[in-house]
């Protein structure tokens, strides 16, 4: 459904306030104020991913963001249960710490087409450039190139919702490792601040990882208390620089599997 995504770098639509957003843990639904919108929160226990669900329930058409290959059965199975048609399989970036499902769920689910950034150097049926839309039922994503984890990350952001999908890009309270791929400390606190930070600040921010058991934050949080990304942009590359981190265990692995869509 090619004609489901508008490119070009076309502006955002109107920003809308957000009311009647009740946080829940994990695979719990969280409820908004537009009653067609369907959003569900899953997660993976090994790399602590969260994989997202969202959808049109009047049209059925849904999309997932960063589905993990170990679950793609799980997923497949609540689009099915839920009487929903996967459209997209989207990935923020080209993970490193496990492999994506997108290439298993197009074989459980006929129809379904993966998308990722260009920039990302990955295989997928639908390469996103900054500023496109993705679009499911009445609702729909701006991609928002957010370079510095990787070369292709990007933030997806549902501005009639008042959501952001931030990746690896932004965490809660931290934010995605700079010394592998094609990280980068600068740009990737540009990134944070001239893409995420400029958002409205009741913007909730939904990432792609959480070791502490949070589900969410918001842009007024992080440009309060992210002990990094409240600091200068020299303060912020010294800390960078300094994390000291093992290398990644499942990088060799993932990495060149994530190229060809997770299928290897």
């Amino acid at each position: 459904m090619l004609q489901s995504l508008v490119f070009g770098g076309r502006k955002a639509a109107d920003r809308y306030k957000l009311s009647n957003l009740l946080f829940h843990v994990r695979t719990m639904s969280a409820v908004h104020k537009d009653t067609t919108f369907f959003f569900r929160q899953l997660f993976d226990t090994v790399s602590s991913t969260y994989t997202y669900l969202l959808g049109d329930k009047k049209t059925g058409e849904v999309v997932l963001i960063d589905p993990v290959l170990e679950h793609a059965e799980r997923d497949a199975k609540l689009i099915q249960e839920l009487g929903f048609k996967l459209i997209y399989a989207m990935n923020t970036h080209m993970h490193a710490d496990h492999i994506t499902g997108t290439g298993k769920l197009k074989s459980l689910v006929p129809g379904t087409k993966s998308v990722i950034g260009k920039d990302s150097g990955a295989q997928a049926d639908i390469h996103l450039l900054d500023g496109d839309l993705v679009r499911f039922g009445s609702h729909e994503l701006l991609a928002a190139a957010t370079p510095g984890h990787t070369n292709g990350c990007l933030t997806y952001i549902c501005h009639e919702q008042s959501l952001a999908f931030t990746g690896d890009t932004l965490l809660i309270r931290g934010c995605g490792r700079t010394d592998f791929q094609e990280g980068n400390s600068e740009t990737l606190y540009k990134s944070v601040h001239n893409r995420i930070f400029t958002l409205p600040d009741e913007y909730v921010l939904y990432p792609a990882h959480d070791y502490r058991g949070q589900t969410a934050t918001s842009v007024a949080e992080e440009k309060k208390y992210n002990p990094r990304l409240t600091k200068s942009l020299a303060e912020f590359v010294e800390i960078m620089d300094n994390l000291n981190l093992p290398y990644p265990k499942m990088i060799n692995k993932a990495v060149p599997a994530n190229r060809v869509c997770g299928l290897f």
